[in-house]
């Protein structure tokens, strides 16, 4: 399966990441949406861990 350069296999745009810092272990990361400021924000690991704990 060949991915177009710049893009997805769909011819989607790549995604536009950005910088934040997880609440729960303060490690700096990367999300797929701009961070507001109202809502916390989790890294890959900590979100996986909320989501399998049932929250």
């Amino acid at each position: 399966m060949a991915f177009q350069q710049g893009g997805d296999r769909f011819g989607r745009p790549p995604r536009q990441m950005h910088k934040a810092v997880c609440s729960d272990c303060n490690k700096e990361c990367e999300v797929p949406f701009k961070p507001s400021g109202d809502r916390p924000i989790y890294c890959k690991e900590c979100f996986s861990k909320r989501r399998d704990s049932g929250r």
